[in-house]
């Protein structure tokens, strides 16, 4: 029985390093799925999935609307679209821009909390602005996990000093050490790192 069910990642400004290391040694056969909203030129074509799955064992997609969460997968908000969960599917919606930006990190890590309230693991990494502050206390407030990348491994500490700013992070952490709190969250152990 797993400890936590979803894993919601936020990233910007020098997200595709640090995701690329969060990433890197995850088995493959981590039975829960992990989300990421990464802030991209909405007039281009991402290739962010592409880019990932070189570094990740886990099969790396890009989200479509109304599929079903699967286990041991990522999923990458597209460009220009909120990416959501509701009943353990997918929503892309184009509304509004939230704090500049479409996707949203607060708006999937709400959906994720309001979805899968404490078997949630809710982690801001590097990046400039407030965009995932309000989804990290939402998924702290259900009783989920929350992790913080810390200012000496942060390209850009503003995302994560906002996350952390509201009291409602449990972790902060370097980027390197968050892949085996990861690891040691959805297994059960007992001490994060």
């Amino acid at each position: 029985m797993n400890q936590f069910d979803i894993i919601a990642i936020g990233a910007s400004a020098g997200g595709l390093k640090a995701l690329s290391e969060v990433l890197s040694g995850i088995p493959s056969d981590l039975p829960v799925p992990i989300l990421i909203v990464q802030h991209l030129d909405p007039r281009h074509k991402s290739l962010m999935a592409e880019i990932l799955q070189r570094h990740c064992k886990m099969k790396v997609k890009e989200a479509v609307h109304d599929e079903t969460i699967q286990q041991s997968t990522v999923y990458i908000a597209p460009p220009n679209k909120h990416m959501l969960v509701s009943d353990g599917r997918i929503a892309l919606t184009s509304s509004a821009f939230v704090h500049f930006t479409r996707p949203s990190i607060d708006l999937l890590f709400e959906s994720v909390a309001a979805d899968f309230q404490d078997k949630a693991i809710g982690i801001i990494l590097t990046g400039t602005g407030k965009d995932g502050s309000m989804g990290i206390k939402a998924i702290k407030e259900k009783g989920g996990t929350t992790i913080a990348q810390d200012k000496t491994t942060s390209e850009h500490f503003g995302m994560p000093q906002s996350a952390i700013a509201t009291g409602a992070v449990d972790f902060i952490l370097p980027v390197q050490d968050i892949l085996s709190a990861i690891i040691a969250l959805v297994r059960g152990e007992q001490e994060v790192r």
